[in-house]
Order: C-alpha cells, then sequence, then structure tokens
C-alpha cells in the first residue's frame, strides 16, 4: 500500500493570472490531476495544497509546477496538457519552448501557428530520433502522435531551410470501405485516404501558407503510388500507414531516399488492411533492416496515446481481447 503524506504538501504561485489557468475554467486542471493521480488538491490563496499518496503527490507537485512555468511561457492550458505533464514528470522528463533541445536537456518543435510539445516520454525519444537519424521508423497504435509529431518536424526543418520540400505519402488502401465508386477525378477519390495529413498541415501552418506551398510543391501529399521511379532530395519524406504496404512497394518507398534527405515510416502493425494472406511491408521491413545500425525505431504504447482518455482504455482493451481470442483459438 502506498504512504501517505502525514500533512499536505504546499506550492506557492506568485501570479494571479497564471494561477487561474493552472486550476482551469470551474477547477477542471486540477480536478482532472486528483482524478488521474489519486490525490487531493485544495486552493488556499496563492498556494495549492497537496495530500495523499507518495509518490502521487510528488507527481502533482511538479506537474503543477511544469504547467505553470508553460504558462509563464505564454502557452495556454487545455486539460490535454494536464494528462501530459503528469505522463512527462511521471517519466522525469522536463521541456522548453527554445525551439529544440535546450541546455537542461528541454525539447519542442517550432512552427507557424503553434510550437509542438511532446507529451509523453516516448514522443520526446521520438523528436530526438528524428533530429539523429536520417531514417526512423514510428510504430505504434492510434493516437500516439508519430504522424503528428513527424508532420511538425518536417515543417520546422522547411520554415528554417534544412530542407526544400516535404513529401508525404500514404498507400490507397481500403480501411473496409469501398470508395471506388465515389464520383470524382482520381485526386478527389484519393483525397480522402490523404485527408489525416491535410490535417495536420492545417495545424502547423496557415491556409494560405499551405495553399501556396503545395502550389509551388514545396509540400506534396500524394498516394504511395507516385514515388515510384523518384529520387527524392533535399526533402523530409513521411510514408503514413507504412503497414499497409507490401513488401515491394516498401522497399521501392525506402529506396527513393536522396542525398540530404530524412524519412520517416510510421505505422501500426495491429491495423493492417491489406488483403488476407498478403505480407505486411511493414513487417518485412523491419525484419529485413533489422541489422542496419544507421535506422532509428521507436515502439509507442497504449500508455502514449494522446488524443480522448478514453482511445487509451480502448487500445488497451482491445490488445487484451485479441490476445484472450489467441489463446481460446490455439486452446
Amino acid at each position: 500500500m502506498s504512504k501517505r503524506t502525514p500533512q499536505p504538501i504546499f506550492v506557492e504561485f506568485n501570479d494571479n493570472h497564471g494561477l487561474s489557468s493552472l486550476v482551469g475554467p470551474q477547477d477542471r486542471n486540477i480536478l482532472r490531476m486528483e482524478q488521474q493521480l489519486g490525490v487531493s488538491i485544495a486552493l488556499r490563496g496563492n498556494q495549492i495544497a497537496i495530500s495523499g499518496p507518495e509518490p502521487a503527490v510528488m507527481y502533482a507537485k511538479s506537474a503543477l509546477q511544469y504547467l505553470f512555468s508553460q504558462f509563464l511561457k505564454g502557452r495556454s492550458l487545455e486539460i490535454e496538457d494536464v494528462d501530459a505533464a503528469i505522463r512527462l514528470v511521471s517519466a522525469s522528463v522536463t521541456f522548453n519552448e527554445d525551439g529544440g533541445k535546450g541546455e537542461d536537456g528541454e525539447i519542442s518543435i517550432p512552427t507557424k501557428r503553434r510550437n509542438v510539445f511532446p507529451r509523453s516520454a516516448h514522443q520526446a525519444d521520438y523528436i530526438k530520433m528524428m533530429q539523429t537519424y536520417d531514417l526512423v521508423f514510428g510504430l505504434g497504435p492510434a493516437g500516439t502522435g508519430k504522424t503528428y509529431l513527424a508532420v511538425a518536424y518536417g515543417v520546422s526543418l522547411l520554415l528554417s531551410g534544412q530542407i526544400d520540400r516535404i513529401i508525404l505519402s500514404r498507400p490507397a488502401v481500403e480501411a473496409g470501405e469501398k470508395l471506388g465508386f465515389l464520383p470524382g477525378d482520381m485526386r478527389e477519390k484519393i483525397d480522402p485516404y490523404l485527408r489525416p495529413l491535410y490535417d495536420a498541415l492545417h495545424d502547423m501552418l496557415p491556409v494560405e501558407q499551405v495553399i501556396k506551398r503545395m502550389g509551388n510543391g514545396e509540400i506534396e501529399v500524394a498516394p504511395l503510388a507516385f514515388m515510384r521511379g523518384r529520387t527524392l532530395s533535399n526533402a523530409f519524406v513521411i510514408l503514413d500507414e507504412a503497414q499497409n504496404t507490401t513488401p515491394i512497394q516498401m522497399k521501392m518507398f525506402l529506396t527513393r531516399l536522396g542525398m540530404n534527405s530524412r524519412m520517416v515510416i510510421t505505422g501500426d502493425l495491429t491495423q493492417v488492411d491489406l488483403p488476407a494472406g498478403v505480407l505486411s511491408g511493414l513487417k518485412d521491413a523491419l525484419r529485413a533492416l533489422e541489422g542496419v545500425s544507421e535506422i532509428g525505431y521507436l515502439t509507442f504504447g497504449e500508455e502514449d496515446v494522446v488524443r480522448h482518455s478514453l482511445v487509451s482504455k480502448i487500445v488497451r482493451a482491445y490488445d487484451q481481447y485479441t490476445k484472450n481470442r489467441l489463446n481460446l483459438v490455439d486452446y
């Protein structure tokens, strides 16, 4: 059983507006922290009193201090930031907003519309890996930020002039829905597959800049089939939903990498939409490239899901359900 702190721990904040933002409308932020950590939090003047089991009290204290420091640097505090702060302090990870890895080991990704911050220790490792390796595999369930962070990092490289263009690609594989009979030309039929990439771009750049940069070729969003025969130089290249490639497609894409280019491959091997009996190109690539040391690999788990808190529980439930079903089949 966890030991309870004998007396509440008090944390003082010297900015009333910041304290109000920290607490949140109708105390929603501290209520969320109480729910997540199992502590009691009370506001007393310009102090917050925290009581409960150890080490949850210390996590709450560190999370509150971290969130307050983010407010002082101009960041608005949302309920999702509370969950992120808890994950980060639990993993002893700290970050800043100076556009990269700071002297104290902090990190963020600057884009036109916002600074993008890691919301879990694995997300922080993922960003560092993209800074280190020319080829990175980001693996794991939906909602862990694999594609979002890759797009953000690509935009930051483009804005800083380190690359000339961003190329975003996905295999056009139907996820249980038939789109072939939709009206429109090929572009209009393909767009539904690519919409998540457009959504991420619009989070990083103003709409007019997305349109302008797509028009002049600085940003390209295209299905995987359009990559054949090309050499992608001076570019940041992302292949999303890579679990839905075939081995031939994956090899073709990987060998497009040109000079001064970086590539990120993202996918979730639990959500393969290929026809039965067709081997996933992502799984095949992970086996084939196992001995290549110049490649980065990061596997996210359900604890890294940064969407609605229910999503991580859904992922966990499906994982357990799948394991139980396989055990029954084996039996």
